[in-house]
């Protein structure tokens, strides 16, 4: 591809008008001395507060800034995938807005992928990791619950933790899993883990330095980002992996 940028950085953007400009800045200050092409592209998902004008307003100070605007909200898990086929980096990284897991970990990413790995996830339970602020005990406690039965249902018994928000994939890994990817909403993480697994890639966990930011749009029990709606994800994943629904030819 003429001209494709070297790294493309995704951020899904959910009434974050108070706090996208703080990290659109870091994101800027941390590419000032870096010697390769990159861009950032942010998919604001029917923000009902001025979301998008913030992040567009931000494109004076932030360089190769791209703000893709859906008038209605679909979930993170939609726009997620839709950011990693919109972007045209060799390697791709979804953060989230509020900054909570921090840029400078490309850092330690990137020569992974000169390593060999297709896909280099964060995980907040590995040697290394380090949670600065810790989320509600009863979030913690379903975050648990529901990491067990990732593990139990999809077998991804080697990752403590799939639902950290920082995730790299080259190119080519982020075309053939994002383009097979279903799941609209907070049980995405899982379904990209397993569908890299099982298309081959080859995946590496990397520890973090994470802070719970307040005001997350994270549900609890109930609603369209609650802790049902990501088990009942769950299942449905199995069911389209067990009945070929994703369509894969392993590599």
């Amino acid at each position: 591809m003429e001209n494709q940028p070297y790294l493309s950085v995704i951020i899904p953007a959910y009434k974050e008008g108070e706090r996208i400009g703080r990290n659109l800045l870091e994101i800027e200050k941390y590419f000032n001395d870096k010697n390769y092409e990159w861009e950032i592209v942010v998919v604001v998902d029917g923000s009902p507060d001025n979301t998008a004008e913030i992040a567009r307003n931000y494109g004076s100070q932030v360089r190769n800034l791209k703000v893709i605007e859906n008038k209605e909200n679909h979930g993170k898990g939609y726009v997620i995938r839709q950011g990693l086929l919109e972007a045209k980096g060799k390697l791709r990284v979804f953060l989230d807005a509020d900054g909570s897991t921090s840029i400078t970990h490309l850092d330690k990413f990137l020569p992974e992928f000169k390593n060999g790995y297709d896909v280099v996830i964060g995980s907040r339970a590995i040697e290394g990791s380090f949670v600065q602020i810790h989320q509600p005990k009863i979030r913690e406690l379903m975050g648990k619950s529901g990491n067990f039965a990732i593990k139990l249902i999809l077998g991804l018994w080697k990752y403590p933790d799939t639902q950290c928000g920082f995730k790299m994939l080259s190119d080519k890994a982020a075309n053939e899993v994002a383009s097979r990817m279903v799941v609209d909403r907070f049980g995405f993480d899982f379904e990209l883990i397993k569908l890299a697994e099982v298309l081959g890639f080859k995946i590496k966990q990397m520890p973090v330095r994470w802070l719970n930011e307040e005001g997350t749009t994270v549900g609890g029990l109930f609603g369209p980002n609650g802790f049902l709606q990501v088990l009942i994800d769950l299942f449905k994943t199995r069911f389209r992996l067990m009945s070929g629904k994703y369509n894969i030819n392993k590599k």
